[in-house]
């Protein structure tokens, strides 16, 4: 674990990282908690400086325990005073409790090696279980976005809305709309405290207390207890204990994710930036040597297109790495993904899956490069860029489009670019052919249009524009008159075909 991945990591639940002389690269393999008392004083890499009043202080404390790393909270400094030196300073949001900092700093530490290869097992259910117990009613725990992510055994009683929340593995859209109407969202934005809905017969939903799961200010989750009845007394305080349990799992796991995503990410950037150990790279990634396509996705949401972004770079990078077909990193406002498929099919399934899983007010834009090795990735993501740019071009609903099947609209598309850019000529029969229709009304450009296409046959050139074959050769002798077309040369064809295609906007 090094000093810029967990300063990575820790960066959303409000902490700032004064470094001084501290290289980013740092490793760190120990934990140790600041201890007055205490003599000799423990030592480690990392001092959680509970007390501590200021960076002076912690940094102080950090010399004895021989960290490069100490971790404040409550820091009101305005942040003029020199950096320290020797050591590196996180600073914790004061919202942020120390029991869920060190949660986190205790997990990737001493478990960052195992992190990497997987974010193991979860005993959430476990904790379900053990709530259910304790609140008598049955629990389910969901995300943020109201994902279920466990729940307690079978009781007596089986909530028709919870088994369907279950099986569906998230809450239905019914079911959600109701809980709007009470309130219960907007509860769990901004309060602590249980809230109790009472049954909705028509929903097939008994009473339900519900409770936030939350670190500092960032709202993690809820727990929904299942019961006719508001909780009182014990009830109610083992849910306010069990909602903090929770989120310390969350947070742990979470923690997990982010450190796996941030390993993936730089194994994936390696790859499309054309690295020297590509190929390790690619087999650590768990990737096939070849058959493999980069995907580029960019989403839009109409209130907040970077939220957007970031779920979709979630969705594609959730479950255990062995369990996923591609792998992924977000580059600026582009999601890419490295995945194993010889055929743009796949892939195209693999992209609506993922847009199934998002919810129904987010799109996604998409393109798809050709089959390529892992040790050419850095030629297929302009592919899969471009490819990008034509499905931005095209209707909603439209195919996501793949370079194999593409690169004539490609091509094209690169060459109206160029047309607009001014590097087209101003001269030559095309533009004379164009400025005569403006001035007389006539269609000559078309007209030649269609004939090139038809590579030269009137008969096909006139179904093309619904007029008589005679038609197509009366005007092809008269435009000679206007212009030096050359059309008996091969070279001038293809160059008036090329100049067409870039200028042509249908």
């Amino acid at each position: 674990m090094t000093l810029d991945r967990l300063a990575n990591v820790l960066s959303r639940y409000g902490v700032r990282l004064r470094l001084g002389s501290v290289p980013r690269t740092t490793e760190l393999r120990s934990v140790v908690i600041h201890q007055a008392d205490a003599e000799p004083a423990e030592t480690g890499d990392v001092l959680l400086g509970i007390g501590a009043r200021s960076t002076a202080e912690v940094a102080d404390w950090a010399v004895p325990a021989r960290a490069v790393l100490a971790i404040i909270r409550n820091d009101d400094e305005t942040g003029d005073e020199p950096e320290p030196e020797g050591v590196a300073v996180l600073i914790v949001d004061p919202a942020v409790a120390w029991s869920e900092v060190a949660a986190v700093v205790y997990g990737l530490v001493l478990e960052g090696r195992e992190t990497e290869a997987g974010r193991g097992p979860t005993d959430l259910f476990a904790v379900a279980d053990t709530l259910a117990d304790a609140v008598q009613g049955a629990v389910t725990i969901e995300d943020h976005l109201s994902r279920v992510l466990a729940y307690s055994k079978p009781r007596q009683h089986l909530d028709p809305a919870r088994v369907e929340t279950i099986l569906s593995r998230q809450m239905p859209q019914p079911l959600r709309d109701m809980f709007e109407t009470h309130g219960a969202f907007t509860h769990l934005a901004v309060s602590n405290e249980p809230l109790f809905v009472p049954a909705q017969p028509e929903h097939g939903m008994t009473g339900r207390t519900i409770i936030a799961v939350r670190v500092g200010r960032q709202l993690l989750g809820s727990v929904w207890v299942s019961a006719p009845t508001p909780l009182h007394g014990p009830r109610r305080t083992a849910l306010t204990y069990g909602a903090r349990t929770v989120a310390l799992h969350l947070l742990r796991s979470r923690a997990s994710a982010d450190l796996e995503r941030h390993v993936e990410s730089e194994l994936v950037i390696r790859l499309l930036e054309g690295a020297a150990d590509a190929a390790t790279a690619a087999s650590r990634l768990g990737l096939a040597p070849s058959s493999l396509r980069v995907i580029a996705l960019r989403a839009r949401l109409a209130e907040d297109q970077h939220a957007a972004l970031l779920q979709v770079f979630e969705r594609a990078t959730t479950g255990f790495g062995w369990s996923r077909a591609g792998r992924s990193a977000l580059v600026g406002d582009t999601v890419y993904t490295a995945l194993p498929a010889d055929r743009p099919g796949p892939a195209r399934h693999w992209i609506s899956e993922l847009q199934a899983a998002l919810p129904d007010q987010l799109t996604i834009v998409a393109g798809i490069s050709g089959s390529a090795r892992a040790t050419e990735l850095a030629s297929a993501r302009p592919e899969a860029d471009e490819c990008l740019a034509l499905h931005e071009t095209r209707p909603p609903g439209a195919e996501f489009p793949a370079y194999d099947e593409s690169w004539d609209e490609i091509l094209l598309q690169r060459l109206r670019t160029a047309g607009l850019s001014g590097r087209i000529p101003a001269r030559g029969p095309v533009q004379e052919l164009r400025r005569y229709d403006r001035e007389h009304s006539t269609e000559y450009v078309a007209t030649l249009h269609a004939w090139l296409q038809a590579q030269g046959d009137p008969v096909t050139a006139a179904a093309q524009l619904g007029v008589h074959e005679n038609t197509i050769r009366n005007r092809l002798r008269k435009m000679a008159q206007v212009t030096n077309l050359g059309v008996d040369d091969p070279r001038k064809r293809i160059a008036m075909i090329i100049e067409l295609a870039a200028t042509d906007t249908d």
